[in-house]
């Protein structure tokens, strides 16, 4: 009998962030609504994916004799108490130098695939834990979009009082829901991304705000959107190391998004906004919902300066007009985005839904080819450098 290792990914620890399937070179791991898998055929075992995750729950190596699939990791709780895959057999133990080998290459320092600008402040993270959360307290709590539309998307400012929790715009925290699930055991954790600058909501008050939808049956999204003033929430984190803002007042920010992906980009203007020194650096949005009733801080966003921040919005179900999407907003900025893709002080940010990213990178390749520019050689050198960072779920 042949026993392989399979690369897992431990569903109990894992909270759903989207960093080891954008890590993946070799597209091996993927997800549905309720885990994120790996595949035994593609996977190469190179490790990229290991460093970038916030929690550990992508390191996870077991000796099988039949590789579990894609469709059986799906249905998932936990991983298998059994070191082996659906086969009977008792695995052997990893041999000494295979030990030595993952041992030093967990013990590795290097650093995301995605790395944070180079100018980025040096973030904290995983100060708490699922099992070591810290308590904070709703300050507020407010639905941000249409009362008569489907997209019920909230404001939630939680307090953390005497609590010390430091965090930088574009991390995100987990929420820890109270109560069990169907089989009795603690909630995972659910993550959402901090829409707050790192000075708070409110200057002087230690305090972040998150921007969170309403999914029907959702256990944490309806758990964080009913929360009332006073309620007391358990709060892991901070996490991310990557998706940070450029600590540059000449740095050039393009920020893509739909929906509650808006979150780390309202941090990061009004960072800008609250900035002591002038910036010289532009500020691009584009931010694409179905009606400008759903679109979240529709109000705020419209009162901001244009000397701040060009917004660009893509609404596909107006009536009477035509359906709109970010990346036609996109191709109708062609001059500008061009021109700001020449200076190696511009830095492109994607954060919403998965199928969004497709159409971003085909409108940068086709406003690339109109202006002299190669998206497919681009791409890659604003990666190195951490200036193209992508977050969709």
């Amino acid at each position: 009998m042949e026993l392989r290792r399979q690369h897992l990914i431990d569903p109990v620890v894992c909270i759903r962030c989207n960093t080891c399937q954008e890590a993946c070179p070799v597209d091996a791991i993927t997800h549905d609504a309720n885990n994120y898998v790996v595949s035994f055929e593609k996977c190469t075992g190179c490790r990229t994916c290991v460093s970038p995750c916030p929690t550990g729950a992508i390191d996870n190596w077991l000796l099988v004799d039949n590789p579990w699939n894609i469709e059986a990791q799906f249905g998932w709780d936990e991983l298998p108490v059994e070191q082996s895959g659906p086969g009977e057999s008792e695995p052997a133990p990893l041999p000494p130098e295979e030990v030595s080998d993952l041992l030093a290459a967990a013990t590795a320092t290097t650093g995301p695939s995605v790395p944070a600008p180079a100018n980025a402040s040096k973030p904290y993270v995983n100060l708490y834990s699922r099992e070591k959360p810290v308590l904070a307290r709703v300050a507020g709590n407010m639905r941000i979009t249409g009362e008569n539309t489907e997209s019920d998307i909230h404001h939630v400012v939680l307090d953390f009082g005497s609590n010390a929790f430091p965090f930088l715009e574009g991390q995100s925290i987990g929420i820890v829901p109270p109560g069990v699930d169907a089989k009795g055991r603690a909630h995972n954790i659910r993550l959402y991304s901090i829409a707050s600058p790192r000075e708070g909501e409110r200057t002087g008050f230690n305090n972040l705000a998150l921007t969170v939808k309403r999914v029907p049956g959702g256990t944490g999204s309806n758990y964080v959107c009913d929360l009332k003033k006073g309620d007391e929430v358990r709060v892991a984190g901070p996490f991310g190391q990557s998706f940070l803002m450029p600590d540059d007042p000449e740095a050039n920010i393009v920020m893509i998004c739909t929906g509650t992906g808006s979150a780390p980009f309202r941090a990061f203007t009004e960072r800008r906004r609250r900035g002591t020194h002038e910036s010289s650096g532009k500020l691009m949005l584009f931010f694409g919902a179905r009606t400008p009733e759903e679109l979240p801080y529709f109000g705020p966003l419209m009162k901001l300066p244009k000397a701040l921040i060009d917004v660009n919005l893509a609404f596909s179900r107006v009536d009477g007009q035509p359906k709109q999407y970010v990346q036609d907003k996109l191709r109708q900025r062609s001059d500008d985005l061009a021109a700001l893709l020449g200076s190696a002080k511009t830095h492109i940010y994607i954060c919403g839904l998965k199928g969004m990213e497709q159409g971003c990178d085909e409108a940068f390749a086709d406003l690339c080819r109109l202006h002299g520019l190669d998206w497919a050689e681009l791409r890659p050198l604003m990666r190195k450098d951490g200036r193209y960072h992508v977050e969709t779920y």
